[in-house]
């Protein structure tokens, strides 16, 4: 299946030519705070009377049409424009993939010397700088002319325009955005108050309620279309608070930031990527739960930033095969993999390799944690219930401001194997020292610690299980290895105890991370 993508519509003209092409959402821009007031609820001076619809379970509306008539005025079309000039994003040849591509000719025709030509002179150091625009969708939430949509339909914009449902377009501010979350919250000034919806609470909704989407798909203002909630709670590798709500409403390019209603004309989402392996719907949407967005919104109107809670931690979910190695009952929890040395959980005295289940005694996984630290207020103390080798222990943990993110190094090159390599049998890699020959050919720090993995066999465990050349094994078992012959030792050992599989701590330059190898008992 191809990856979610962001659904902001952006043509172009080239040659003649028009395409569609997707805003890729990155980097967090700082926007001067503005104090406003919180989110509050619109007044129902102007409302229309109320839309009789049927009860839970008594079937469906006859029709959408008064719901969507009250709600189409406050949904708006944004409009941004950004000058892109030769060379941009790391591009020295301006041919990125927002560039016209040259097309495919038979070798040696005229038409290919002539494109070729053509587009080196479009793109070259002598050209000059490119508009692009975006096509975006958002909705109003405040009658003083506050309007919510997505950070990647903004991101770069030089100018963003909304335009409104009685085609008035008024110019927007930014009051702020945040990358983690891709929202944004725009200003504008309008002589009047502005049609305004309110948020509802997205953790009510269920799955197979009705949903009503409204945008500017491919450029049509105020489409509306109807379906259901497909599914809560969606992980789609986006970022580290992926919780999206699934819906098959109709969702395509441009209605990036245009809302989500329920059947009380409430938004409980904001929609922002499909699944498409032709960038048009196939009846797999994202929307942004309000219950997540509420507060980033309300930081972003009053500061123009985002503030999070944060305690130091690298985790992962617990697998069966992580518990089976961890001697655990259960596969519950989320497992430490790294500690941030001066972070609030190692002041609290956490460790690698404890497993975090609890959270003010409420039961926890590795997915909702980041949520749920980053939901808290810095300063908080908050209490977890932590799995440390088989007993359960009760850390006091004060909750940190989540730091800016640090760049990211280069990976590492690995061409050759480090001298006094070991075979380990059953696992399907082969282990060696850190020595200074290893560090020199597998880009390893001076004072690194552990076993470097030389090889890696194509059809073994280890690479069913993604491991590498120049993965570093620091643990074995939640026990540190210094030579390969502790990490062999500590291998028989747990094949001696019937485990189904052994617990490594991997090291690599994009994270640590706990792999679970699958222990053969005939392996020698």
């Amino acid at each position: 299946m191809s990856s979610p993508v962001p659904v902001t519509s952006r043509p172009f003209a080239a040659i003649g030519l028009a395409a569609s092409l997707s805003l890729i959402a990155a980097g967090i821009a700082r926007a001067e705070p503005a104090m406003v007031a919180p989110l509050p609820v619109p007044p129902s001076a102007d409302a229309a009377p109320p839309i009789h619809l049927p009860a839970p379970g008594r079937g469906t509306p006859d029709s959408f049409a008064d719901l969507a008539a009250r709600l189409l005025p406050a949904v708006v079309n944004v409009s941004t424009t950004e000058t892109v000039k030769p060379g941009d994003d790391g591009d020295p040849d301006g041919e990125g993939e927002d560039a016209p591509q040259i097309p495919n000719f038979p070798e040696g025709s005229p038409f290919e010397k002539f494109f070729h030509d053509f587009m080196s002179h479009q793109n070259g150091p002598e050209a000059a700088p490119r508009k692009m625009q975006a096509l975006g969708s958002g909705f109003i939430i405040d009658a003083s002319g506050i309007i919510v949509t997505n950070n990647h339909v903004i991101r770069h914009a030089d100018q963003i325009t909304v335009t409104l449902q009685d085609n008035t377009v008024l110019k927007a501010r930014l009051l702020g955005h945040d990358d983690r979350t891709d929202l944004a919250v725009l200003k504008v000034e309008s002589p009047h108050p502005l049609p305004a919806v309110a948020f509802g609470d997205s953790d009510r909704a269920r799955v197979g309620d009705w949903v009503l989407a409204i945008g500017n798909p491919f450029g049509l203002s105020g489409t509306v279309t109807a379906g259901i909630i497909s599914s809560r709670g969606r992980n789609i590798e986006q970022g580290p608070y992926d919780d999206f709500i699934q819906t098959d409403a109709p969702i395509n390019k441009g209605n990036s930031g245009g809302p989500l209603f329920d059947m009380q004309g409430q938004v409980i989402g904001i929609n922002t990527a499909i699944y498409s392996p032709s960038g048009g719907s196939i009846g797999i949407g994202f929307s942004i739960p309000s219950a997540e967005a509420r507060g980033i919104i309300d930081q972003l109107r009053r500061t123009g930033k985002v503030s999070r809670g944060w305690i130091g931690v690298r985790i992962q979910d617990v697998t069966q095969d992580i518990a089976d190695g961890l001697g655990l009952k259960a596969a519950h929890g989320a497992l430490i993999a790294g500690v941030e040395a001066k972070g609030p959980a190692a002041a609290a005295k956490l460790q690698v390799g404890d497993v975090i289940q609890t959270l003010n005694g409420k039961d926890i996984d590795g997915r909702a944690l980041p949520r749920l630290m980053a939901d808290t207020a810095p300063g908080q103390v908050v209490k977890l219930g932590v799995w440390r080798h088989g007993q359960v222990v009760t850390a006091s943990v004060t909750v940190g401001a989540l730091p800016e993110d640090p760049k990211e190094a280069p990976a590492p090159k690995p061409d050759a194997k480090a001298r006094g390599s070991v075979p380990l049998q059953g696992l399907g890699m082969t282990v060696g020292a850190i020595d200074d020959v290893a560090r020199q050919k597998f880009n390893l720090a001076e004072g690194q610690k552990g076993v470097v993995v030389t090889d890696v066999a194509q059809d073994g465990p280890a690479a069913d299980r993604g491991l590498r050349a120049g993965d570093v094994i620091t643990q074995v078992q939640q026990a540190e290895v210094a030579t390969p012959a502790d990490l062999r030792r500590l291998v028989e050992a747990a094949r001696a105890k019937h485990r189904r599989s052994v617990l490594l701590l991997i090291q690599n330059s994009d994270d640590l991370r706990w792999v679970p190898l699958p222990l053969a008992d005939d392996a020698k």
